[in-house]
């Protein structure tokens, strides 16, 4: 098959060299290791399908991938080298930008940064960012409908796309990006796609979303007695406006962290809180009053009747920047602390601050020593649920223990009626705890893929 793809497409079209392989063989956080003979890089759409379909013919199983910052081994091969990397970072064309319509038809390899800067400079943005904004592609933020931090206003990755192309197991192409609004024959192959993580196709296109560009935007940090009295402050901010686009809650051990180990970070407020807000406004043009002042006018009643013990609203981008840092660095921090189990999961959001308390509490229990707390998008139910070992204990010892760990969290979630995964797709990493607490849900999954894939070659080991 690789012979022939080289014949058809050239050099450019195939990359076996061993040197230029190794570093797509491992996932963005050093979890996974696979071997692939090559990678195969199409061009064009119709590249594409002529490479999955002979993919199908010799029935060689095939990885799709993007710019490779998944975090759960959902873009690396297997490492018996039984898979071959399809690689879509050639195809990076932005195909059209419609500055009146507000919408965007780009392939699956641009980079969501360079989605950003086009848009913006037609007046316009794309509502989705990630920390990996400079390096992931569109074709994977769909394939693992991700998140981010606008989703509370926006919506994942799947509400942001209009329309899907893709090639499909066979090597036949879907053709779903006229973006129709009203379209009732059937089941959504664009559906099925997003989220999909590669597992029904090569999405090799998308027709996207934009909204309009922010004028202007205010940024504030407050400081709170409980996870239950922030989503207090969210409900009362939803129903002042709708403009309320990011609400991260932080609690005191994280802001800590970020402190003692990211240079050039400061504490937001004169004294510490046991948990944090981190909220941001933003204005379109149609507001009627610059959101510093719509922000203030909505926080001053909480303060007053001290649902919000304490508050700053950012007077300047720099400030705006410098608080948005400590919300990104926390990761970072905790990595720089040591070693920490990091899970990404969802619970309802009227059922986030029990769960935020109660489970940090239930696993410091049922293993002594240990630091769990959750941080993340409390708007949207998403939290970032991570634990830490206990202070002393080896990187061996806490090794040892995380599966244990991560089944206890996973229970819990299941049992609050969350998900596993929030944001980062199934992948690897998660594949049997997904079958263990959901095997009817599994089941229906692994009967979409017979009836695409019935020759099991689109990223076999992943999702099911």
């Amino acid at each position: 098959m690789i012979e022939q793809v080289t014949a058809r497409f050239g050099a450019k079209a195939v990359q076996a060299d061993r040197a230029e392989i190794v570093p797509w063989l491992t996932d963005w956080r050093g979890k996974f290791h696979g071997t692939s003979a090559a990678i195969l890089s199409p061009s064009s759409t119709a590249q594409a399908a002529e490479m999955v379909r002979l993919a199908a013919e010799f029935c060689v199983a095939l990885v799709p991938q993007g710019g490779n910052t998944g975090m759960v081994g959902g873009a690396t091969p297997p490492e018996d080298g039984s898979a071959v990397i399809l690689s879509t970072r050639r195809m990076n064309r932005i195909r059209s930008l419609d500055a009146e319509a507000g919408v965007a038809v780009v392939e699956a390899g641009v980079i969501l940064a360079n989605l950003h800067d086009a848009a913006e400079a037609q007046g316009w943005r794309f509502p989705l960012t990630l920390g990996s904004r400079g390096s992931c592609t569109i074709g994977g933020l769909i394939a693992t409908n991700a998140g981010g931090t606008q989703v509370l206003r926006f919506g994942t990755m799947r509400a942001l796309v209009l329309g899907i192309e893709a090639v499909l197991p066979d090597g036949t192409i879907h053709d779903g990006l006229s973006g129709l609004k009203k379209d009732n024959r059937g089941y959504s192959f664009d559906q099925l796609l997003a989220g999909s993580e590669g597992t029904l196709g090569v999405i090799t296109a998308a027709a996207l979303r934009l909204v309009p560009a922010i004028r202007n935007r205010a940024v504030s940090w407050l400081g709170l007695r409980s996870p239950t009295d922030a989503l207090s402050v969210l409900r009362a901010l939803e129903k002042g406006t709708t403009h309320v686009e990011g609400f991260e809650i932080v609690p005191r051990d994280s802001l800590e962290l970020v402190l003692k180990h990211i240079p050039g970070t400061r504490p937001p407020l004169e004294r510490q809180h046991v948990w944090n807000v981190l909220v941001e406004l933003t204005d379109d043009g149609s507001l009627q009053e610059t959101p510093e002042a719509l922000l203030e006018r909505l926080l001053e009643p909480l303060i007053d009747s001290g649902l919000a013990e304490d508050a700053t609203i950012a007077a300047n981008e720099a400030q705006a920047e410098a608080l948005w840092r400590i919300r990104d660095s926390i990761s970072e921090a905790e990595r720089t602390e040591g070693p920490t189990l990091a899970h990404d999961i969802s619970v309802p959001v009227a059922d986030m601050p029990r769960f935020m308390t109660e489970a940090a509490a239930e696993v410091e229990r049922a293993f002594p020593g240990t630091a769990a707390s959750g941080f993340g998008h409390l708007g949207d139910g998403n939290v970032h649920f991570h634990v830490r070992p206990a202070t002393g204990a080896s990187a061996e010892a806490f090794a040892g223990q995380s599966a244990s760990i991560t089944r206890l969290v996973h229970d819990l979630v299941t049992a609050a009626g969350g998900s596993i995964s929030a944001e980062h797709g199934i992948g690897q990493m998660k594949r049997d705890e997904l079958a263990r607490l959901a095997p009817e849900r599994v089941a229906h999954l692994k009967a979409i893929k017979q009836a695409l894939d019935p020759k099991g070659i689109m990223n076999p080991g992943k999702l099911v």
